[in-house]
């Protein structure tokens, strides 16, 4: 086994023995200090975070019960280990209970004091990849993930951290490719059940008869091929979050079951007759109107209101086109990363036309257009060419369209296109004239002169 090296206070009252057992644990390439009371240990240990402090129970001022309680309280990363010339089972407990790593009894033998050391270094080793690993987990999952500066995305920032530290109940409404698994993450990462399972299920991929098994479990034989017991995803989430995707395309009986578990928080696996009980968070999300299936007949009334206490609407990438270029910034950084590349940035032509174009595929297209480019371009700087096709076609095929207005000279032929796009710009930005100006890369005052001219103002347009 490789040994782990630290940094080490031994503590001791006896010269010998505490420059004895320091020598040997240097020998193994440890970095050891020595101290020989209570009051020289906790100046030192106040003075640099070690791993591990080995202090005898007995010292001249204070017993290493002091110290251990001072660690305990004050360096609780820091693993302590007592050594006493008198082991008892009942101090040996006292040491355990007060937060001792463990407990020795002088004299001790070289291999049972590094084997020791070495499981103490591995805890504290597992503990800062934990530690490492759940930033990882917020960095990826948590609501800084979500990219967008666009006033309706900053009201989707609000709502999430009001109801992320809740149990309410949130279905999340949006397009396909709009975001909604990141958005139900970041829910999860934001509340208390963060440390809990997050378990996703993708109701449209599955077959009703297998959807409610995956839902609930089944007992052996409850079905042809259940040949054993299956836990479900109800209970494989307990404690944490359970994220729903496309909840409207549950079938009349599974909406039965899921009213029961959200009003009840039990159900009974598929063929069986125990109840379990569940504490899961629900999130649900969705592409259809919910509200027209209802009137439809086709989603219980009384299930959507259940589902729908808190909604949180996930805008399409065409309605919050200044968003593009930041998401367009972090996902170069992203896939840099991934392929070793080095692309700068979008030039402006390819900007702008990424802004015009409709996103039918929302930001899950706009991420598989940016790694296409990347992927394929031959400079540092992706341009227009760099884009797909359809892309650009359309793109042409919207300026064209919006410019046939006028009396056919080119000054007012670009009259309509620029006013739609202002227009655009400021639904988009709310009506935010700083965040319009920088995303048509033009200054406010020109922008209060182009409003003014095309006699554009909120108030009108609001009551319109």
């Amino acid at each position: 086994m490789m040994n782990i090296q630290g940094n080490l206070l031994v503590v001791d009252d006896d010269r010998h023995i505490c420059e004895a057992m320091a020598d040997y644990l240097r020998s193994l390439g440890h970095r050891t200090e020595t101290a020989m009371n209570c009051k020289d240990a906790l100046s030192r240990i106040r003075e640099y975070n070690f791993d591990v402090v080995l202090t005898d129970v007995c010292l001249p001022d204070q017993d290493g019960f002091h110290v251990l309680e001072w660690v305990a309280q004050n360096k609780p990363e820091t693993s302590v280990i007592l050594l006493t010339g008198y082991g008892t089972i009942e101090s040996a407990v006292e040491a355990i209970q007060g937060g001792a790593f463990d407990y020795l009894t002088k004299p001790v033998i070289d291999d049972e004091l590094n084997l020791a050391i070495q499981r103490a270094l591995g805890q504290k080793r597992i503990v800062e990849e934990n530690k490492k690993l759940k930033k990882q987990l917020d960095q990826k999952f948590g609501i800084s993930n979500i990219i967008g500066r666009d006033y309706k995305m900053s009201r989707m920032f609000d709502l999430i951290e009001s109801v992320s530290d809740t149990r309410t109940t949130v279905l999340i409404l949006g397009e396909n490719g709009t975001g909604k698994t990141i958005t139900a993450r970041a829910i999860h990462q934001l509340s208390s059940r963060r440390e809990q399972p997050f378990v996703e299920v993708a109701c449209g991929a599955l077959p009703d008869s297998l959807l409610e098994s995956e839902l609930f479990g089944h007992v052996a034989g409850a079905f042809t091929g259940a040949n054993h017991d299956k836990m479900g995803k109800f209970l494989q989430a307990d404690g944490g979050t359970l994220f729903l995707d496309e909840i409207g395309t549950a079938s009349p009986s599974l909406q039965v079951k899921l009213l029961r578990v959200l009003q009840d928080r039990e159900f009974e696996p598929v063929g069986g007759t125990k109840t379990h009980k569940v504490d899961v968070r629900l999130v649900l999300a969705t592409n259809e109107n919910l509200e027209e299936r209802v009137r439809r007949g086709e989603f219980r009334q009384d299930l959507f209101y259940r589902i729908n206490v808190v909604s949180v609407t996930q805008p399409p990438l065409r309605e919050r086109i200044g968003d593009i270029p930041l998401l367009v910034e972090h996902y170069v950084h992203e896939f840099n990363q991934q392929t070793g590349k080095r692309i700068r940035a979008f030039d402006d032509t390819a900007l702008h036309l990424m802004q015009r174009y409709g996103w039918p595929g929302n930001v899950r297209e706009l991420v598989n257009v940016i790694e296409r480019a990347i992927v394929l371009s031959k400079s540092d700087i992706i341009t227009p060419s760099d884009l797909p096709e359809h892309m650009r076609i359309e793109a042409r095929e919207n300026v064209s369209l919006s410019g046939r207005f006028g009396s056919g000279t080119l000054k007012s032929a670009l009259v309509h296109p620029e006013r739609q796009l202002i227009l655009e710009a400021l639904e988009s930005n709310g009506w935010n004239r700083q965040e319009t100006a920088r995303t048509l890369g033009i200054n406010r005052t020109t922008l209060y002169k182009k409003m003014k001219r095309f006699e554009i103002d909120f108030e009108h347009h609001v009551q319109l």
